[in-house]
């Protein structure tokens, strides 16, 4: 089972029969830009990354992961951060999306508590690098006493390097764990507004937003959060520190979640400025505390070299050229 995605969750069901996104969702969002603020494309391909492009993403922060199996020592660890920082950053751009990532060590992998340790003892090489902008994923899974003692680690280590961090709140036990991160990084002396708090529910979001914290929400197929369930929590709370993002990773899940919910907050009649605020600015507004994002970087796109490379590797394999037509049904 995945962590990450686990069931068990408690969640409300939608209120309304699920209905089928129109096939030209696309006609509602066209012009606008989006900033998905967790999405983990170490796991996607590169026709993920052009549909992304082609959907109007602009920017994304990939948090530090489990990959699904144990790591079965630091090195993999190194490299596995090393990459977040390098060829995923590199391969992001070669699709005109700016990359930005969180480092820290998953609730999952603190229960390793010998290589935990020294895991602890590498981050501090990774969380200060260019395009750094939290950290995180962390927070608990099983809620267990490894978890806890690794997850208040890194809090301290966010204090020390002045980053925002990002929690990976609990599907089993959710109210529970998402109480007890938040408590735990108040008794740290952390300010709420560098907090993100993420996988959200109704069950969660107005103590999240009572205590100062930002909520961000994961719209996941079948489980987590529906879009349609988004669109009814932003017109109860408003957009004020809420974010969406879709979290998509090697499981079953979609990387367009978020231009997607924005297309059915068009539907359903949300403001284009709240629209704006949950599915682009905020993110931007609680992530650039790092002092690493300017949307000016982003705003307009990057300029696209398919011919460039990294470390002598490129996305083209022998003899391609970069695509000139993407929407073009012949493979040449």
């Amino acid at each position: 089972m995945n962590p990450s995605h686990a069931e068990d969750e408690n969640v409300s069901p939608a209120s309304a029969p699920v209905a089928e996104t129109p096939f030209d969702y696309p006609s509602y969002i066209q012009g606008m830009r989006f900033f998905d603020p967790h999405i983990h494309m170490t796991s996607r391909t590169t026709d993920d990354y052009q549909a992304m492009a082609d959907a109007g993403i602009v920017a994304l922060i990939e948090p530090a992961f489990w990959l699904g199996q144990p790591r079965t020592g630091l090195a993999t660890f190194k490299d596995y951060y090393s990459s977040l920082i390098g060829w995923e950053r590199f391969r992001s751009s070669q699709f005109g999306i700016k990359h930005y990532c969180t480092i820290g060590l998953n609730s999952r992998e603190a229960n390793n508590v010998p290589l935990a340790e020294e895991v602890m003892e590498l981050l501090p090489l990774f969380v200060n690098k260019e395009g750094v902008v939290g950290i995180g994923e962390i927070g608990f899974d099983d809620q267990t006493a490894a978890e806890d003692r690794f997850y208040r680690a890194q809090l301290e280590l966010a204090k020390e390097s002045g980053l925002p961090v990002q929690i990976h709140t609990p599907h089993r036990n959710k109210k529970e764990g998402t109480e007890r991160s938040m408590a735990i990084a108040l008794e740290h002396g952390l300010d709420p507004g560098m907090v993100i708090v993420d996988h959200n529910n109704e069950e969660t979001v107005k103590s999240v937003l009572d205590q100062g914290f930002w909520a961000a929400f994961t719209i996941y197929p079948f489980t987590k959060m529906g879009n349609e369930r988004m669109v009814e929590v932003v017109r109860q709370y408003g957009p004020e520190r809420i974010m969406v993002n879709s979290a998509a990773d090697w499981g079953i899940s979609d990387p367009l979640a978020v231009p997607k919910t924005a297309a059915l907050m068009v539907m359903r009649g949300i403001p284009l400025e709240q629209i704006r605020q949950v599915t682009y600015q905020n993110a931007i507004d609680a992530f650039a505390q790092s002092g690493q994002i300017n949307s000016a970087d982003f705003a307009d796109g990057l300029t696209i070299d398919q011919s460039q490379k990294f470390n002598g590797n490129t996305i083209l394999r022998g003899g391609q050229q970069p695509r000139p037509d993407k929407n073009s049904v012949l493979i040449k």
